[in-house]
Order: structure tokens, then sequence, then C-alpha cells
């Protein structure tokens, strides 16, 4: 790797070397160029201020924003004249379509000699390479990269993080290395007040290639028609305070002095050449030329988006989609993940809480397939660093993501099998810092075929690779890590849900239709525990029309309803708009009230809360008979209150038949001060 000192001095080896690096320094390929232009360069004269073994950022998502007239032209300039070569390539997130393009257009031999890369599998060109030994490569988590950007701009020698710990990024699990040409460690352990952290080795960056929308003569970059902003700055800072360039592509250019400052994302004191693309390598991603409602320009009716079909993936997000609850903040990862937007947007409940992804957008729709990392109709879009300070810091109250490989102790691999490489993405950073993850995938893989009839799941053909295993390949998730920090884990399919406890993996959902022995245990290279009968996944699952998940979310659960202060040894009863209407919801509320009550060994004070609550006639009697019981066992004393003559006259008529006090209030002020004066 280089090191601060190795590039010749401090300036770029075609500038005379008495000159100071300074934004309006001209490429000697440019000085025909007329003064007008200013920056305004042609991509074939931008690309040869690239030098042999520069180190080069790229900044993108997938296709969002990613420079693909530059990537084409480095590749052109490669092919015909065999420079610039031995380049070391940094990125954080995929940038590729899994094919052509992307990074994919440096996947030659002598063009790079190192890659650091948070995201493999959209570029195969370039993980064939990795995986034959021809470069060196490192696959380092996406966020801790895009943060090493900006710590590289403040000229910080590592990035400290815990991200990474116990998983194949640990040094002591082989340090994020890819293959066997790759030897040099750019990962330490350290611990900081009795606490492990991972030290990531910062370096220079040479050259940045970054993306934006419209550009002014001054390199000022706006990025009004962009799905993403990135890590767009962070990658300039880097480049700029390291001595080096920043190549900016756009689609359009601006008169100076023209752009509305508080729209410029890239001051042009960062910005050294301007590049204006053509439209077919301007995608505002790989999948969609342009949408506006990706760019924040409109807001598009998400109920015209037509529902998925019923299959296997469909039957896993719905059952992942029980896992929301209001006003929660959620991340939705690549692959199967995506379906649970179309799920909320299906069941409408996508208003009720905060779906993101993590090049940083908050709020809307989470785009899939070749558009994923934008949203339609987002509420904010912010830059890629930001987004995972705040996923860093706990920000993320459930995270949903994919599912290929896990064993016994709750490990999941997504990042490497056999001789495929798919790379981490966000992955390590969002799964061990949300604050419950649920992982999520077929049970099996390779032409495993399902069906629905009456509400029951049934395997049409098993598929012929085992997802649960007694050790998985490779560690991207660690079930010990998780268990140290006592993170809820679920890992949800099409058949079965399991939790990871501290005693393993435990089965406690089963898919009605399906044979535990033979759809489950038989397709498992381990024994999950079982502990009774697994409760069956809600049939609402397997019934082919809406499961009404928004009247669910606008129910407050039960568990929610009852709360303990210890302090004040008070027990509060919010039965506000709930409704009992059979002899099981009567029993729910008692095994909840003594699960809650019974370990505190003693009586306590209750206030119960009736305002609009209903119960059905038929079990009024049931009902009572069991308030005789939590009040004559639990409670040292209870007052009641609702704003409903009817229901004041109906259930005190009820109390009063089995000797209790009878009395409901009228408001919980009234409650609470008849509570204190007994």
């Amino acid at each position: 790797m280089k090191k601060n000192g190795d590039k010749k001095g401090s300036r770029h080896p075609m500038l005379s070397p008495s000159t100071p690096l300074q934004r309006n320094s001209r490429h000697p390929m440019l000085s025909a160029v007329s003064p007008v232009r200013m920056k305004v360069v042609t991509a074939e004269e931008a690309i040869q201020l690239i030098q042999d073994g520069d180190t080069i950022a790229t900044g993108g998502f997938v296709g969002s924003g990613f420079p693909e007239e530059i990537a084409i032209k480095i590749e052109e300039y490669f092919l015909e004249h065999g420079r610039p070569r031995d380049l070391t390539l940094v990125y954080a997130a995929g940038q590729g379509d899994g094919s052509e393009r992307g990074l994919n257009h440096m996947g030659h031999e002598g063009l790079v000699r190192r890659v650091i890369g948070g995201h493999w599998g959209l570029v195969p060109k370039l993980q064939k390479m990795a995986l034959n030994n021809q470069i060196q490569a490192y696959n380092f988590p996406q966020g801790v990269i895009s943060h090493m950007f900006r710590d590289i701009a403040a000229h910080k020698p590592i990035t400290i993080t815990d991200v990474g710990i116990m998983t194949y990024v640990d040094p002591r699990y082989g340090g994020g290395k890819v293959n066997d040409s790759t030897v040099e460690d750019l990962i330490e352990l350290m611990t900081i007040n009795g606490k492990e952290y991972l030290a990531y080795k910062t370096f220079p960056v040479n050259v940045a290639i970054i993306r934006g929308t419209t550009a002014d003569t001054d390199g000022n970059i706006t990025m009004e028609k962009e799905a993403l902003t990135n890590e767009n700055l962070s990658i300039a800072m880097a480049a700029k305070n390291s001595n080096g360039f920043v190549i900016a592509q756009v689609e359009r250019i601006a008169e100076k002095g023209t752009l509305n400052a508080r729209q410029v994302k890239i001051p042009g004191i960062l910005v050294d050449c301007v590049v204006v693309s053509s439209p077919q390598n301007h995608w505002q991603t790989f999948g969609e030329q342009y949408n506006p409602s990706f760019s924040c320009e409109t807001k598009v009716p998400i109920k015209t988006i037509p529902p998925m079909e019923m299959s296997a993936r469909k039957i896993v997000v719905r059952r992942t989609s029980f896992e929301l609850k209001g006003n929660r903040i959620v991340n939705l990862g690549i692959g199967m993940p995506e379906g649970v937007s179309s799920i909320a947007n299906e069941e409408q409940i996508s208003d009720l809480m905060t779906l993101t992804a993590e090049p940083g957008i908050i709020g809307g729709l989470p785009a899939g397939g070749l558009s994923f990392g934008a949203a339609t109709n987002a509420e904010a879009v912010i830059d890629q660093p930001y987004q995972f300070d705040f996923y860093d810091g706990g920000g993320l109250d459930i995270a949903f993501l994919g599912l290929a490989q896990a064993d016994k102790e709750g490990n999941v691999n997504v990042s490497k099998f056999g001789p495929k490489m798919a790379g981490c993405g966000g992955f390590i950073n969002i799964s061990q810092k949300a604050k419950k993850v649920a992982f999520i995938g077929t049970f099996t893989a390779g032409g495993l075929k399902v069906s629905v009839h009456e509400g029951k799941l049934r395997i049409d053909q098993e598929g012929s690779v085992k997802k649960f295993t007694q050790q998985v390949e490779h560690v991207t998730f660690s079930g010990r890590y998780a268990q140290r920090k006592q993170q809820p884990v679920l890992y949800i399919t099409e058949r079965c849900v399991l939790a990871l406890t501290s005693e393993g993996m435990e089965l406690i959902e089963i898919a009605p239709g399906v044979d535990l022995e033979k759809d489950i245990l038989g397709q498992m290279d381990f024994e999950p525990i079982i502990k009774g009968s697994p409760r069956l996944m809600d049939k609402r699952i397997f019934l082919l029309q809406p499961m009404g998940l928004r009247d669910d979310f606008l129910t407050v659960p039960l568990e929610e309803r009852l709360i303990y202060d210890p302090k004040e040894n008070i027990f509060f009863v919010n039965f506000e708009g709930y409704s009992v209407n059979t002899i099981q919801d009567v029993r729910e509320i008692e095994e909840m009230v003594r699960k809650i009550l019974s370990p505190v060994k003693r009586k306590v004070y209750t206030i119960v809360n009736y305002d609009n609550f209903t119960i059905n006639p038929n079990i009024l009697d049931e009902y009572t008979d069991m308030v005789k019981r939590v009040v004559n066992e639990l409670y040292s004393d209870v007052t009641r209150y609702s704003s409903s003559a009817f229901l004041r006259m109906k259930l005190g008529e009820a109390l009063k038949e089995r000797k209790m006090a009878p009395h409901l209030y009228e408001s919980l002020k009234e409650a609470e001060k008849a509570l204190k004066k007994e």
C-alpha cells in the first residue's frame, strides 16, 4: 500500500514540481483547451491524469451515481495503450450490474493490482480475478469503507470501530483477505477501556471518480436528478487532501455562478475535471434511465405498484412483515428483503414506519433489482457515511437481511461460497448494530418449488442445497457475538421460523401443512432445540388475499397494555380500544398478567382503563371470574375507570355479583384519587 510520501513529492508527476496543486491546475494534455471551458474536458483527456500504481476511489451504489462513461474510457484506453497499470481500486458499495457495467470495466489483468471493496457480487469480472489469485483483494464492511474516506480526508491513520468483530474481517479470522495472494494486514485488533475494536489502516487516494447531474465551469456539482448522493463528497475530500485529483461525470454544464449554492453537493474547490457524459452512460440507475420519484422531484401514487405473485419469496416476506411495528426505523437488505417494501405497500402499512436503505435513503418505498438503493417517494436522502453513522450508533430498530447459510451457533454466511464471492456490503454494519435482526430466505436452495392449498404450504419440489449446516463456510454474522450483546435474532423461512437463544437455535414456528421430520429436520445438518410443539405460523400468510396488517398495526398488543411500575408498586392495565371476543382472549390476559406480576412477590395496586373497551356478552361471566382470581391473588387494591356509562353499568353488575368492588370511575384522575384514598 502506498504511503503519503510515495507520490514523488506531493504532486502528480505530470504537473510541474514547482507548481502548487490548485483548482485551476491543468493537465498538459488540456493546454489547448479554451479557457472558457475551464475544467470541462473529455473523458479521454481526464483519465490521462491517472498514473500507473495510483489508488483510485469510485462512487456509486449498484448503478445509482456510478460514473459509467469514465469507467468505459479507462477500459478502452487500457486495452489500446496498456495503461494505466497496477491500480489500487477502492469502493464502498457494490458498483455493477452483475455482468458488464460498473466496475466490471476494470476487470482486466494488469489494469488493477489490488482491490479493497465492500461488495463483490455485482462485479464478476473482478471477482474472478480475485478468486484466481490474479490480484490482491480485500472485502471490508461497506460502512467502514465509507467512513475510511472521511478519515483519509482528515489524515487519520486508522478508522476505529467494533464493526467486524468475530467475523471474517476480524484479523483473528482472516482480516478480510480474499485470497492467498493477499498477505498485507490492513486491520489490527486493539483494546480500548477493556473493549475490543478493529483498526482499519487508511491510505492516500490519488484519484477520485464521482458523478453528479450539473456542473458549472468552476466545477461546482449539483445532484438534482441523481437517486443518491452516495459518499461523493467524502471521496472528493479524501483525494484532494491526499494531493490527488477529482474527476466528476455530469450530464450537463451551467455557466459559472448560476447554480444555487444550497444545491451544490461537491464544491468546485475539490474538482479538477468535469466530463459531460453521453446519455446512454448516465442512467439514473442500472435499472431505469430516469424516474423522477427516485430523485424526489415528484411523488407518485404507490398504490399503483402491483402486488407480488404468491411464491416462496412472498411467503417469506409476508411472515417477515409480522416483525414490523409502528413508528419503527427499518433497514431492508438486498435480495429477498427488498420484497418487504412490496408487502408493506400491499398491506398499506408503509406509512406507519420508516423504511431505509444504507446508501442514505430515509422513508418512502425502497426499490429493488438494479435500482436497489434508490427509493420511490423518499422523505430524505443523505450521504452514505452519515447513514452508517446513524446505523452504527444503534439507530435501527430492526433490520431484515438475506439468509444464504446458517449454522447451529447462529452464524450466517452471505459473503463467500466455494468459488463464488458476493462480499459483505453493508451486511456486517447493519446486522451487528441493529437492535433486532431477522435473516430471511427460503429454507433450501437450488430448485425449490412450493405452493399453497387451502391455507397450507406444500413442498412441491425440495431444494437441492441445504442452508442450515453444521458450520458456515464464512462468518459474515457471528451468533456468539450477538449472544454476547443479547441481540434478538430470528431466521425466517417459508416453512418455519427459528430464534437464536443462549442454548442455541430454537425452532419456534412451523407452517401449516409442513411435516416437521421430513420437511424441516430432514433438511437440516443439525437438530434445533424444540420445546413442546412449535406454534403455527399465522394462517393469513398462506391465503391469497391481503392479510389485513394495517388493523393489526393500529391495535396496541396486549403485552404493551400491561405495565408495572416497581417504584410506585402500581400496575397499569390499559384496555382502551381493546376487544375481548373469545375465551382464549380471556386466558391470554390472565397468563400475561401472571407472567408480569408473579415475579414481583408482593401484591400490587392496580388501575384499569376501560375506555372504549368491548367484550362479547357471551363471555362476560368467564371474564369477570378471571378478574376475581387475579384480584384475590395479585392485587392489594384496584380502581377502574371508563367514560362509557353502559360499560360501567354492565361490568359493575358483573363484579357486584362476585362480591367485588363494583364501582368504575369516569376518568383516570378520579381512579388515581380513589386509589390514593384507599
